[in-house]
This record gives C-alpha cells, structure tokens and sequence, in this order.
C-alpha cells in the first residue's frame, strides 16, 4: 500500500535515526518512490527544521552541534585532551613531516613535540604556529582567512598550499565523530580543508576525546574506514566502543 506524504516522511525521519544520514537513492529505493518526491519530502521537513539538507541528501537537525569558541575549548576535557596527546606522540616517527589540524587536542600534542628537531610541521591553526615559534621543529603555515574566535585557518589560500604537498602523516582533529555519518565538521569550507589535509598524507589518524563521539556536524569529512585508527580516552561503554572497533581501529586507555 502506499504511503500518504506524512507516513513517508515519519519513515525518512526513522531513517535518519537509525542512519545518522540518508541520500536521495536510499530513500527512494527504500520507499519506492520517485527522486523528485523524496527531495520534496526532504524540502519539506528542512522547512519544519526537523533535517538539514546536504548534497544529495539529509541529516537530522537535532544531531547538529555548533562550532565551539577557542577559549572554551582550550579549558574543556583537558586532561583527556593531554592524555591523547602522550598516546599520539607514538605516531610521530623520525623525521617525518606531519600535517597537524587545528584544535586543543591537536594543539596539546604539539606541546610534547617542542623539543623534536627532526620534525617539519604544517599547520592551519595559529595557535599551534605560535606554540612552534620558538621550539625545534620547522613550521610552515597554510595560509588563509583565520576564523574568528577559534584561530583555525582555511579558504583559497590554504587550500592551495596543501594540493601542493605530500606528507607522511596526518593528525586530525574532529569537532564530531559517529559511527555512520563518519567524521563531520561545522562547515563546508574546514571539512573542504580537512579533505584536502588527508589526501595530501601517507596515513591519517584521528585523536578525540570521547565528547565528541556519537554527535554529527553539518559538513562531511570522512567516513571512517579511510582513517589508520582513532586515538581516544576509554569512557565510552563497552558495547558503544565495540561498534566502533567494528569500522575502525580504536585506541583506547
């Protein structure tokens, strides 16, 4: 039997919960129904702010969070932020070049990076810059329009630098992770940047504190097969860690 509009949406929505996101072929496979009428479902739940429309598809509304501002990042989860930093420094072989994202983790593992002059690092956020200006390692910046209240740098300028370099590692920084929808930043330009971070590097890892798993953002980054592992603290439960085992090497302590 087919649905009326209103049972059809019900479905997207449970979609969406169960999914953390949705694209216009799944659902109209899923319903079977017409492309055409799945963007009109889609159209209307986003004026009833109940989903966020994205290429091709949708995410909830209600899973977005919000860019944060530096001052209260820098003083949240701090000493998980400094615990993950000591577990990554492990990754930082000999003489690598190392890409660093912005952020307070990210930020936390460079203070333990200080004294390592076989190290070249390029950088987006000018609060890590600033932190290597009089330390050993050599830093080079992307470049950019910084962004206020949160010192991270991105648009054509950085975007540029990075499609010209190669580098052996990649350490980023999420604002959220989940188990579908993948690694998701604020805004279409820092995931564009983050893209572009993990193309440029032999091999990607992730470090988080735990806060930020089980939450989306507006902006895909990266699903999570395409990261070498994730570093985290241990507070997410069993079964909660589990799932992520399942997609992606998790580190945990």
């Amino acid at each position: 039997m087919n649905m009326n509009p209103k049972q059809r949406r019900s479905q997207i929505k449970q979609f969406l919960d169960a999914n953390g996101k949705a694209d216009i072929d799944q659902l109209a496979e899923s319903l079977d129904v017409s492309h055409m009428t799945i963007r009109r479902d889609l159209t209307q739940l986003e004026a009833e702010n109940q989903v966020i429309r994205t290429h091709g598809g949708a995410i909830l509304h209600k899973s977005l969070i919000k860019e944060t501002p530096y001052a209260r990042k820098e003083v949240e989860e701090l000493q998980a932020k400094k615990a993950i930093a000591q577990e990554a420094v492990a990754l930082i072989e000999k003489n690598a070049t190392i890409l660093i994202d912005s952020g307070t983790t990210t930020l936390e593992l460079v203070r333990l990076l200080k004294d390592r002059d076989d190290l070249t690092v390029i950088t987006n956020d000018i609060k890590i810059a600033s932190e290597l200006i009089n330390a050993k390692p050599k830093c080079i910046v992307t470049g950019g329009e910084v962004q206020p209240e949160v010192g991270t740098l991105y648009g054509s300028h950085a975007q540029e630098l990075l499609r010209t370099i190669h580098v052996d590692l990649f350490i980023l920084g999420a604002h959220a992770v989940d188990k579908n929808a993948g690694v998701t930043a604020p805004t279409l330009e820092k995931a564009r940047i983050k893209q572009l971070m993990m193309e440029a590097a032999e091999k990607t890892w992730l470090i988080s504190d735990s806060r930020k798993f089980n939450e989306k953002a507006f902006a895909h980054v990266c699903d999570l097969g395409l990261l070498e592992g994730i570093i985290s603290d241990a507070r997410l439960s069993e079964n909660e860690a589990e799932t992520y085992h399942e997609k992606i090497q998790l580190v945990q302590f």
